[in-house]
C-alpha cells in the first residue's frame, strides 16, 4: 500500500497564459489530446481512449519509470480491477497478480484483530496485489493495439503556449525539436508536476512526519493470500501478498526512524523486521533492494482550467495507509476517459472548460474524503494518546462484532 512515485518529466518553460490564436494557415491539429506521463494512470487514461475516435499522444520522458527501477508494488481494488476489465486490459494483468483472500487489520499489540473475509463482499476476492512492472507492461502491451495512439517515448516537453483554441507544445524528441498542437494537454506528471506548476495551480497539504521503507519479502512458510495492517504508534505496517510467495513490506516510521531501518545491513535488518512481522510465515528472507521515500498529503486546488486536465498524484497524494493513492488515480482516468468520449460524440470542445469542469466536479470530491480518510487513519492510530487508544479499539470491536459496519 504505497504511494506512487513521481513521473521524471522535464519542466515546462513557460506559464499557463491563454493566448489568442494563430492564423489558422499556420497550424494544423495533431491531436485532440496530449497526455504528459506514461506512468500507469497516464497509460490507463490513453487505454481507456482506444475506440473513442479521438487522436491521442501519449509522451514519457524516460523508458523505464522510477518505480518499475524500485519494483514498486501496489493494492489494487476490485473497482480498478473492474476498470481495467472493461478497457480490455485485465486479462492481460490477471496472470500476474494476487487475489486478497483476506485481510487482517490490527492495532499495535492488541489482541482483537479484525478479518475481512471474502463472504463480506459477496466477491471471490478482496483485492489484488500487483507489481509495477506487471501493470505498466500490460498496459503498453496494449497501447501497441491502439491504431489512434501515437507514443512519444523519449520524448520531453519544453515548452506549452496555451492558447483559445489549443495548446502549443514543443518537444524534444530523441535530440530534434517537434511542435504538436493539439486541444486539450493532460498532465500526469506525477506529484512535483511541472506542467501543474507552470500553470500557477496552487496545492494544499503537507509532508508527514513519517517515511516509508519498502522491501520484498520471501518467507518460509505461504502467505495464503492474507494481506496484513498492522498499525503501530510510529506507523502502519503493511505485508502484501504477491505472486511465488513474495511478500511486499511497507514499513512506516518517524523519518530519521525509518532512516536508520534502511540503512541497516541485511542481517540486522531482517532481525529488526521480524520483531514487526511476526512469526506466522517463519522465517524471512530479503529479496532485492530496501527503498525508503518520503510521503504527503496534497491537493490541488483545482484539477483543470482551459486546455488543461490533471489526473493522479499531478492532482493529489494521499498517505499509503489503506492503499488508496493508485486506485483514485485509476479512477481518475477512467472518469476523464468517459466525459471526453461523451464530449466528442457530442461534438463538443475537448479543452473546453464546461467540458473539463465535468471531470473536475466528479473526482474532486471523492478524492478529497478519501484523503480525508486516510489523514484521519494515521493521525488516530500513529499514537499512543490514551482517549484515542480506547475510541480506536471500541471501533475496532464493533467492526469484528458487526459484519455490516
Amino acid at each position: 500500500m504505497v504511494l506512487e512515485q513521481q513521473s521524471l518529466i522535464s519542466r515546462p518553460q513557460t506559464t499557463h497564459l491563454v493566448k489568442e490564436p494563430l492564423n489558422p494557415v499556420q497550424k494544423k491539429l495533431d491531436y485532440d489530446l496530449v497526455v504528459v506521463g506514461g506512468g500507469l494512470v497516464g497509460a490507463t487514461l490513453v487505454c481507456a481512449l482506444k475506440d473513442s475516435g479521438l487522436r491521442v499522444a501519449l509522451v514519457e520522458a524516460k523508458q523505464e519509470s522510477a518505480a518499475v527501477a524500485r519494483g514498486q508494488a501496489y493494492h489494487i481494488n476490485l473497482m480498478s480491477s473492474r476498470i481495467f476489465e472493461g478497457i480490455g486490459v485485465w486479462d492481460d494483468i490477471r496472470s500476474g497478480v494476487n487475489p486478497i483472500a483476506q485481510i487482517r487489520l490490527s492495532d499495535a499489540d492488541y489482541p482483537g484483530i479484525v478479518q475481512f473475509v471474502r463472504r463480506d463482499l459477496g466477491t471471490d476476492v478482496l483485492g489484488y496485489v500487483a507489481e509495477h512492472r506487471v501493470l505498466l507492461s500490460a498496459l503498453q502491451n496494449f497501447l501497441q493495439q491502439c491504431p489512434n495512439v501515437d507514443c512519444l517515448c523519449p520524448a520531453e516537453l519544453i515548452e506549452t503556449d496555451y492558447q483559445t483554441d489549443g495548446v502549443a507544445l514543443t518537444l524534444n524528441q530523441a535530440g530534434q525539436v517537434r511542435q504538436v498542437w493539439t486541444r486539450l494537454l493532460v498532465a500526469a506528471d506525477g506529484a512535483r508536476s511541472p506542467i501543474r506548476q507552470q500553470a500557477n495551480i496552487q496545492t494544499h497539504g503537507w509532508q508527514y512526519w513519517q517515511s516509508c521503507v519498502v522491501a520484498f519479502i520471501q518467507p518460509e512458510k505461504s502467505h495464503e493470500n492474507i494481506a496484513y495492517e498492522r498499525f503501530q504508534p510510529e506507523g502502519p505496517f503493511a505485508i502484501l501478498p504477491l505472486p511465488n510467495n513474495l511478500c511486499r513490506i511497507v514499513w512506516t516510521a518517524p523519518r530519521a526512524e525509518a532512516a536508520a531501518i534502511a540503512a541497516l545491513n541485511q542481517e540486522q535488518f531482517l532481525i529488526r523486521l521480524k520483531q514487526r512481522y511476526g512469526d506466522q510465515m517463519g522465517e524471512l528472507s530479503l529479496v532485492g533492494d530496501r527503498s525508503i521515500f518520503p510521503v504527503q498529503l496534497m491537493h490541488s486546488a483545482c484539477y483543470s482550467q482551459p486546455r488543461l486536465a490533471l489526473i493522479g498524484d499531478a492532482a493529489h497524494c494521499c498517505h499509503p495507509v489503506g492503499g488508496q493513492g493508485v486506485n483514485l488515480g485509476i479512477r481518475d482516468a477512467a472518469a476523464l476517459a468517459e466525459i471526453l468520449q461523451k464530449a466528442h460524440q457530442q461534438g463538443k470542445d475537448l479543452g473546453a472548460e464546461q467540458v473539463l469542469k465535468q471531470y473536475e466536479r466528479w473526482r474532486k470530491r471523492e478524492n478529497l474524503i478519501i484523503l480525508g480518510f486516510t489523514d484521519l487513519l494515521v493521525r488516530m492510530f500513529s499514537n499512543q494518546f490514551l482517549p484515542l487508544v480506547i475510541l480506536r479499539r471500541l471501533g475496532l470491536g464493533i467492526l469484528r462484532s458487526d459484519p455490516p459496519a
